[in-house]
């Protein structure tokens, strides 16, 4: 269009001076006025270009950061979502560990009632017992939530015998008609010795002290289910010399280890066991 109009300016120049109308100086003064225009012109088309390519630069910027905005949009979501699972899974772990601690509290509320209990049962039986542990006929030890009755060898057992002899046998119907009531309670019943061998006229019938110590055991369970106490709550082993509860270098000692341990235990014990 610049040029157009230069050459249109030319043109009307040329025939003003075919017609006499102007001078030449005059014509030279209208041509540097157009150049002028025409280099005005010009620089302002560069201006603009280079305003058009700047801002051309300035889209393309804006474009890459709100792609990066958009990507860090995108990044934030993901995180958001992320911590929101995180915040549930919390809350449901919280929930969990709640339930937990009230089962605990409950658990354990239901053990200290059965503690009570046990310690209410123990009380009434050693009471029961009494007569026969001022006698010295048995002892009566509690730890935790056992009871154990301890009766000596000589009153229920002839030396290297099992069969029960007539005097233990009323103590023992005292023991049965104690612990009987106690049905939430299993009974074991642990046969003990002294490390004395068997000696040889009775090795025919125990060998050792093992089956002597297991054999008095089971006697003693076979009289308590006689006496009326359920077999499914009784439990008969032998432990022969191997748990003293005194040294066997005296007459003294070992006529404490020889004994038969009756315990009141916990059933889920029991079950254990068997």
């Amino acid at each position: 269009m610049i040029r157009y109009s230069h050459l249109g300016s030319a043109a009307v120049a040329a025939a003003l001076m075919l017609g006499g109308c102007v001078t030449q100086d005059t014509y030279d003064q209208l041509q540097a006025e157009k150049n002028q225009e025409v280099a005005a012109l010009q620089t302002q088309r560069a201006t603009l270009e280079q305003q058009i390519q700047e801002l051309r630069t300035q889209r393309s910027t804006l474009e890459g950061e709100r792609n990066s905005l958009e990507q860090q949009k995108g990044s934030l979501q993901q995180q958001k979502t992320a911590l929101e699972q995180d915040k549930a899974s919390l809350e449901r772990a919280q929930a969990d560990l709640r339930r937990q601690n009230e089962a605990l509290e409950a658990q354990k509320s239901q053990l200290l009632s059965a503690s009570k209990q046990s310690q209410a049962q123990y009380d009434a039986l050693v009471n029961n017992l009494s007569e026969q542990v001022q006698k010295g006929q048995l002892q009566v030890r509690r730890y935790k939530d056992m009871l154990t009755v301890d009766v000596a060898e000589q009153l229920f057992f002839d030396s290297g015998r099992a069969a029960l002899k007539e005097s233990g046998k009323a103590v023992l119907k005292e023991v049965a008609d104690a612990m009987k009531d106690y049905k939430d309670k299993a009974i074991r019943i642990v046969g003990h010795t002294d490390n004395v061998p068997i000696a040889k006229a009775s090795r025919s019938v125990f060998a050792s002290n093992w089956e002597l110590s297991a054999a008095r055991a089971t006697t003693v369970v076979r009289f308590l289910q006689e006496a009326g106490i359920a077999p499914e709550r009784l439990i008969a082993t032998g432990r022969a010399e191997y748990a003293p509860i005194a040294p066997n270098d005296s007459p003294e000692g070992r006529q404490k280890n020889r004994r038969i341990e009756i315990t009141l235990i916990d059933p889920n014990l029991f079950q254990e066991e068997r």
